[in-house]
């Protein structure tokens, strides 16, 4: 049967929503509240990422950020959001579309959320396609980085996955 409300992709922006207002939330207080603290997930190639080129090339598929204690200039947008984290102590730009996430995981309520991957995403996009468009996840490996502590630490997600 066909889905012509497009339930997936309402879900999906719904989700990305949660995640814009966790955002919004912590970058109006200057911090996450209490002991709140995010593992963002994104493909660092999907489209309206912007970084800098030596941290794509050491994460060419996806890269885990952390937000908790030592970022900056943290910005929510509509379709966007942009912080300052420190890798190996030098202080980068990040400017990362709710479209290029795949994970979302705030291990201090075990709460989480996993997004479809889909190329055809602009940086612009909020929404994921509807399940009949979804060609699977992207093949490759996938590198997780952490900003937080500035010395690119591995991140295991399973960790704070629900089971």
């Amino acid at each position: 049967m066909t889905d012509y409300i497009g339930y997936e992709a309402l879900t999906q922006a719904a989700m990305k929503g949660v995640v814009r207002e966790a955002l919004r939330e912590t970058a109006r207080n200057g911090a996450a509240p209490g002991e709140h603290h995010f593992y963002i997930t994104f493909r660092t190639k999907a489209p309206g990422v912007k970084m800098a080129e030596h941290l794509v090339e050491r994460f060419p598929d996806e890269m885990t950020i952390v937000i908790q204690h030592q970022f900056w200039d943290l910005e929510v947008h509509e379709g966007h959001f942009e912080v300052i984290l420190k890798f190996n102590g030098v202080p980068q730009h990040l400017s990362i579309p709710f479209a290029a996430m795949t994970r979302f995981v705030d291990p201090a309520v075990n709460f989480g959320l996993s997004f479809e991957k889909n190329e055809s995403f602009t940086g612009q996009d909020v929404v994921a396609p509807t399940a009949s468009e979804t060609g699977g996840p992207m093949a490759g490996e996938s590198k997780r980085a952490s900003g937080a502590d500035g010395n690119g630490t591995v991140v295991n997600l399973e960790t704070f996955r629900r089971k």
